[in-house]
């Protein structure tokens, strides 16, 4: 998912999608998944120097990602979506001069607190950390390296850092990250229910489907090999006055007192999923060293005073 926050930032990208030829060439790419440039150009009845500056426009906007394949005859540039979704955040909340932000990530490792069941995990960016489906492993000091995460049963949680002024109120939370089933390869653990909940208080739940596209992570190790646990989906939830939205859409009312922290407070999100209704596959949670977005979890959290009186 591609977040655009706000209509500035979202200009090029607009500009880019408003090409006929490059509308065309993320259909096709929608539809093959991937292809080189000669059949592209072929496709569109172009020459392949016409494609290449669509395909640069949009490889710049981060529609797309290029590589270079030296197998088989010669050298090929293929093309692959580097999004499933563009979001754009036209939310009127933060008009307020007086709101501020700041921004912060969360490595996968840097989880607070956890209770796992076996068939579970942690690898960082050349290994893995200490042996898989060992529970005790998430007590290690090693965890902190941890880029991919993956438990079948339980839940990990993270303290957000509050660096709220004294008597300053959050009006507005963007948390992102990139998350799938864990995959078990076990009957019957294709999909799970994973819970999101902040300071205790439900966010909604997401069902999310097993990743069947047998291709690897753009950013996951070579060392990690097999199709388990390559890439995830980028979801996106946001929390205002006005409710819960999850990648846009509106999942649940957060109510007149939605704040549940202020300046003295914390704030512990928290990821879980249980065996349930046949949807047992479990979490996993990719950072930068895997899966294809590059990205820990990222946190934007906007305040602004509390109202006098």
């Amino acid at each position: 998912m591609l977040q655009i926050r706000g209509l500035d930032q979202g200009m090029e990208i607009f500009k880019a999608l408003g090409s006929d030829v490059r509308m065309r060439i993320v259909q096709m790419l929608a539809e093959n998944k991937e292809m080189n440039l000669n059949e592209i150009a072929a496709g569109l009845g172009l020459t392949n120097g016409a494609v290449t500056a669509h395909i640069r426009k949009l490889e710049e906007c981060g529609i797309i990602h290029v590589r270079t394949d030296h197998s088989g005859r010669g050298v090929q540039k293929m093309c692959r979506l580097d999004v499933d979704q563009i979001l754009l955040d036209t939310s009127n909340v933060l008009e307020d001069s007086s709101a501020k932000v700041y921004e912060t990530q969360i490595r996968i490792g840097h989880y607070s607190d956890y209770s796992v069941q076996p068939r579970c995990g942690l690898a960082g960016n050349s290994s893995l950390i200490g042996t898989a489906g060992d529970p005790r492993v998430f007590a290690y000091p090693e965890r902190v390296n941890a880029d991919l995460l993956w438990l079948h049963d339980g839940y990990v949680e993270y303290r957000i850092p509050n660096l709220l002024p004294e008597n300053h109120m959050i009006v507005q939370l963007t948390i992102s990250f990139e998350i799938s089933s864990a995959d078990s390869g076990l009957p019957g653990d294709t999909r799970s229910d994973i819970r999101f909940s902040l300071n205790g208080q439900p966010l909604g739940c997401w069902t999310s489907d097993l990743v069947q596209d047998g291709a690897r992570g753009i950013y996951t190790p070579v060392w990690w090999t097999g199709a388990r646990c390559q890439h995830g989906f980028l979801k996106m939830l946001v929390i205002n006055q006005m409710g819960v939205y999850r990648d846009g859409e509106k999942i649940a009312e957060t109510g007149p007192d939605w704040q549940y922290f202020d300046s003295s407070g914390d704030m512990k999100l928290r990821f879980e999923a249980h065996p349930e209704n046949g949807r047992s596959g479990g979490i996993a949670l990719y950072g930068s060293s895997f899966g294809n977005y590059m990205q820990n979890i990222e946190v934007r959290v906007h305040y602004m005073p509390k109202p006098r009186g």
